[in-house]
């Protein structure tokens, strides 16, 4: 058998390597149905804010090809909530929680990780995702994620409120320029990781009603049909690290991952760990049959260590 074990950062490490993607699993319960849960590498919850938000307006979501817009605007209970209920259960069940955290400020974001940091359940925390996708309030709209300074703000304000052995993850945005550079200043002001990548901004027109499909107009794309691109940025980075441009961190796949085969594509180009996201919407069980497609891929191609496949395109 591979070992299927994977380094998150801050010493932390975890039995495999598949984890959820933020927002298409809910926080647990609903998933659990199908799988345990516990059995992943990690559950990353859907991104929660400060206080509780009914999101966007309808219609939220609209097949593409090969893919799915979603418009949901981070709805959610609010941290508070999240920590009184949702984290609790998750310890339970005994999973190893990578809680997903946003905010429309940087000060926000400090106080949900504080408030995190605080829960009775915080030991079922194994690293925190900072989601930077989001638009800044105080700087006219303009997502976190798409420029450098503010980036690392929030990471540096986040790595502040909680422990050292705690991994901090930042989720990047392919809605940019330059990938690397986002990526260098979140790994300079204290992330210990990269999730790579969220959504591509989109629409998609009614042509029945010559409208917007979304009630938000505009909406995140996921599915398969971003594969090559989550797979571009994650080979871009990895490569800036190689070449001494940036410090060496773990990185996180995630974007169109259907299959065992697609998982490895993301290893091979220097992903450490596999979140699995749109897929669960038609197969609930795809986390763990990815990773089940995945050992065996790993197997048959002689690896003894999922840590060896790791970046390995980069040396071909």
């Amino acid at each position: 058998m591979v070992d299927l074990s994977t380094d998150l950062g801050a010493g932390r490490r975890l039995p495999n390597p598949l984890m959820t993607a933020s927002g298409c699993a809910a926080n647990g319960k609903e998933l659990h149905r199908f799988f345990d849960v516990a059995d992943l590498g990690a559950f990353v919850t859907k991104s929660v804010m400060a206080d509780p938000r009914s999101g966007r307006g309808t219609p939220r979501m609209a097949e593409t090809p090969s893919g799915m817009l979603n418009s949901i605007g981070l709805q959610g209970p609010g941290i508070d909530a999240f920590v009184d209920e949702d984290l609790p259960w998750l310890k339970s069940v005994g999973a190893r929680v990578l809680p997903s955290i946003a905010g429309s400020s940087s000060t926000e974001y400090a106080h949900v990780a504080a408030t995190l940091r605080a829960s009775r359940a915080f030991d079922a925390v194994v690293g925190v995702e900072v989601n930077i996708s989001c638009p800044n309030v105080a700087n006219r709209g303009l997502v976190f994620a798409c420029d450098p300074l503010a980036s690392a703000k929030v990471i540096a304000l986040v790595r502040e409120q909680l422990p050292r052995d705690i991994p901090v993850y930042a989720k990047l945005s392919p809605d940019v320029t330059d990938i690397t550079a986002i990526a260098a200043a979140c790994v300079e002001a204290g992330a210990d990781g990269l999730t790579m990548i969220n959504t591509l901004l989109g629409m998609v027109i009614d042509t029945d009603r010559m409208r917007p499909q979304l009630g938000g107009v505009t909406g995140g794309l996921s599915g398969p049909g971003i594969r090559p691109v989550a797979v571009r940025a994650v080979w871009q980075v990895r490569q800036a690290m190689f070449e001494g441009r940036m410090p060496t961190v773990p990185i996180i796949g995630v974007g169109g991952v259907r299959t065992g085969h697609d998982a490895l594509e993301l290893v091979a180009a220097g992903a450490s760990a596999i979140q699995v996201g749109t897929a669960v919407f038609n197969d609930p069980s795809a986390p763990v049959r990815v990773l089940r497609e995945l050992c065996e891929l790993l197997e048959a191609k002689g690896f003894e260590r999922f840590a060896d496949a790791v970046a390995v395109a980069h040396g071909r």
